[in-house]
């Protein structure tokens, strides 16, 4: 199974989210090719309802301990409930470039 698929399964099964976006930005990163190992995580959940965005990480985290503890080595997040997504207009999460560039990049 691709690692975004179990991503996506786990933080479903966790949290029950109205909207879920699970992108591998591994190739922005100095990898090898098909490494799945830097991940940007947007999540809208009434789970995160009244919990600071530090509880909201660590939600996620514990959900996703074995993709961290195995060869997921970075993940982006942005967590909001759906109020709050709502009031930023629905939009998703985007990463900046690696600084230290991609192998594609050669």
């Amino acid at each position: 199974m691709a690692m975004t698929d179990q991503i996506r399964m786990k933080i479903e099964e966790a949290l029950s989210p109205t909207h879920i976006e699970v992108v591998d930005e591994s190739h922005m990163h100095n990898v090898p090719q098909g490494a799945e190992s830097h991940f940007n995580l947007f999540v809208v959940s009434e789970g995160f309802q009244g919990r600071r965005l530090v509880q909201r990480h660590q939600t996620v985290y514990r959900a996703l301990a074995d993709e961290m503890a195995g060869s997921v080595h970075a993940l982006a997040l942005k967590t909001l409930t759906p109020e709050e997504w709502a009031e930023q207009g629905g939009g998703a999460a985007t990463s900046p470039q690696c600084l230290g560039g991609s192998k594609a990049d050669r």
